[in-house]
């Protein structure tokens, strides 16, 4: 991976840790942006669980409904990537791939539920007949310290 790539991932990371600091102070900040092909921003959520007492509200899978809704021609984001501060959850995963996104972009990871790698790998399953190329660990360390933050001021 060139220079130019690894500094282009890191701009989707940031979008996406900009999304993360609109999350309610009660949701786990997490953010997810969606771009389309030409790197155009399609779509940007924060965790919404709490906000909206809705188990389905993560980051993703509100970015993704939203992108869907601006491309306006169905469910399919063929062409798309998916930028997001924390490694996803099955669910989310499972959303990404079923949307047809073409590349995910993500910081964190997380040991105990992330499924693209850590505890499953859902978005490289051979059964799935899409499989996203994966980029992980991206500004690591900055998406866990915001994490580790969030955690902190809970306890």
């Amino acid at each position: 991976m060139s220079s130019r790539d690894v500094r282009a991932d890191e701009e989707l990371i940031r979008a996406a840790l900009a999304a993360a600091r609109d999350a309610d102070p009660r949701d786990v900040p997490v953010g997810a942006v969606v771009f389309d092909a030409s790197g155009r921003e399609l779509a940007r959520a924060a965790n919404a669980r709490e906000a909206r007492g809705d188990p389905t509200a993560h980051a993703e899978v509100l970015a993704l409904r939203a992108a869907a809704a601006v491309l306006g021609d169905g469910w399919r984001l063929e062409g798309a990537t998916l930028a997001v501060t924390l490694e996803p959850c099955t669910m989310c995963a499972g959303a990404l791939v079923l949307a047809r996104v073409r590349r995910l972009v993500f910081g964190a990871w997380e040991p105990k539920t992330g499924a693209v790698g850590s505890l499953w790998d859902v978005v490289r399953d051979r059964r799935l007949n899409h499989r996203p190329e994966v980029r992980g660990g991206v500004l690591e360390s900055t998406c866990a310290a915001t994490l580790d933050e969030f955690f902190r001021h809970q306890r």
